[in-house]
This record gives C-alpha cells, structure tokens and sequence, in this order.
C-alpha cells in the first residue's frame, strides 16, 4: 500500500494521469500471481504423506524467513530514499508496458513474500486452533488496514516518518521470523529430516494453554510454541543474536572499526 501511493501520487501530480491505469495493470497482475502462489502453496501439497508435507512446509518456512530477513535490510537501507527510487523508476518508464513492469515488479515482490509468510504462519495457527478461519480473518483485516492507510497517505490525511516506520517495523519482523524459523525447524522434525523431536527444551504448557486466548495470540503473532524441542530453542536464538545485532547496527550507521593501515614511509617523509 506503501508503494502503490507513493506511485500513484508522484503521477497524479505530475500530470501524467494517463499512466494510472497500465500502473493499476502491473499491480493487479502482481496480486493475481501473489494469490495464485499462495493457492499452489495451499493446495499443492494435497495428497502427499504427512512426512512430505511436513518437508515441504519446513523448507517453505526457512525459505520465507530467508526473504524476509532480506527485506528487513532492504527497509534499513531504502528508509530514506524510497521515495525518490520509485519516482526515479517512473521517471524512466516511458512507454506503457514499461509503467505495468514497474508496478508490477514494485508489488510482485512484496506480494510473493506476504504469500509465503502468511502461509506459514497461517499453517503454525492453524495446527494449534485447528482451524484455519482466524488467523485468515486476522490477515484480511490487516490488508484491508493496509489498504485504508495507502489512501490515507495518497489523500495526504497522513503522515510517515518512513525512516522509523521501517525502523520498528524491521525489529518486530525479526522476532516474528525468528519464531517462522523455530517452527519450520519443528516441522523439518515431524518430518524425520531432523532429529530431536521428542527432546524438549521447556514445556509450559501449563501455564499457557495451546488452545487459549493467550497461547493462540503468541503463536499466531510470534510463532510461540508451549513445548519447544532443543534444536528450536537454538535455532530461534542463533537467529535473532546476530540478526539482531546486525540490524542494530545497520539502523544506528555504526559500522564495524576498520582496520588501521600501515604507514608507508617515504624516503621524503624519513628526511622530515
């Protein structure tokens, strides 16, 4: 929603309206081909044992955590110049199929991953709920939310500081792929790919029941299982410490000291 008005108001005021609708073009593909992925992910699956598709679906999640983590960093770096890479992009698409791939290419990217994100995280909730009717409702909210905010900004209603929206945004995503990766790892287990699975880490069950209100919020935010196994506890950390650290230190602009280099004397420099 973010780029969609960012484009369509750059064209509006440029007085270019006629490029609107090859825009609207490129990005109705872009969803077409989200929600056909997503329908593959969903129904591709069917028929296979229950050791496949656990395979499949681990390797999905870590494969969706690897996009995301991509995108966290990109966000980091593009906070500021958003905004003038897509006008640039516009810029340079003089004809109309060059306007389609560029709202195309602008939404297909972020529409591929939302698909395979949500997939997974649809799928953790889903095995705990059992049912797949929530966490759906929950996602469609949030895209209707996204949408009402697009025009929002379009219409000039709203205002973000896109540097610490991407910021916050980036942080709470590495928690949540975090937890996309500790669950993938658990179905790479259900699937005998990877061992451990009855060796528990913690178990507190408990205290936080699966089927709860509480139990159901954290694992559908953050992908937090009751009884975690070993090798998702490790997992989980192994990934947060040190993308964390690095996302930290992208969003401060401290980069690690370099190396101090040697000083060459010159005979000259000897003389002084």
């Amino acid at each position: 929603s973010l780029v969609v008005s960012i484009l369509v108001a750059y064209l509006v005021k440029t007085g270019r309206r006629d490029g609107l609708v090859p825009l609207w073009g490129g990005v109705a593909a872009a969803v077409a081909v989200s929600l056909g992925f997503g329908a593959l992910l969903t129904f591709g699956p069917k028929g296979l044992t229950f050791e496949a598709q656990e395979l499949i679906g681990g390797t999905l999640s870590i494969v969706a955590v690897g996009f995301v983590t991509w995108m966290i960093f990109w966000m980091a770096k593009a906070a500021r110049g958003l905004a003038g890479e897509l006008r640039g992009k516009l810029d340079a698409a003089a004809s109309t199929w060059a306007l389609v791939t560029v709202g195309a290419l602008a939404v297909g990217r972020e529409g591929l991953e939302t698909a395979l994100f949500l997939w997974a995280a649809t799928k953790a909730a889903a095995r705990e709920s059992g049912s797949t009717t929530a966490p759906l409702l929950g996602a469609l909210i949030g895209i209707l939310i996204a949408v009402a905010l697009g025009w929002l900004i379009y219409k000039g209603a709203v205002k973000i500081n896109l540097s610490k929206f991407f910021t916050w945004t980036g942080a709470f995503l590495i928690v949540v792929a975090a937890g996309v990766l500790a669950y993938g790892v658990h179905d790479l287990q259900e699937a005998r790919f990877l061992p451990g699975l009855n060796n528990l880490a913690y178990d507190v069950s408990h205290i936080i029941e699966p089927g709860g209100v509480l139990g159901t919020l954290l694992k559908g935010i953050f992908n937090f299982s009751p009884a975690a196994t070993v090798l998702e506890v490790i997992a989980w950390w192994a990934y947060i410490l040190p993308v964390g650290t690095l996302y930290a230190l992208r969003v401060s602009g401290r980069r690690p000291a370099p190396v101090p280099a040697a000083r060459t004397l010159t005979t000259q420099g000897a003389m002084k």
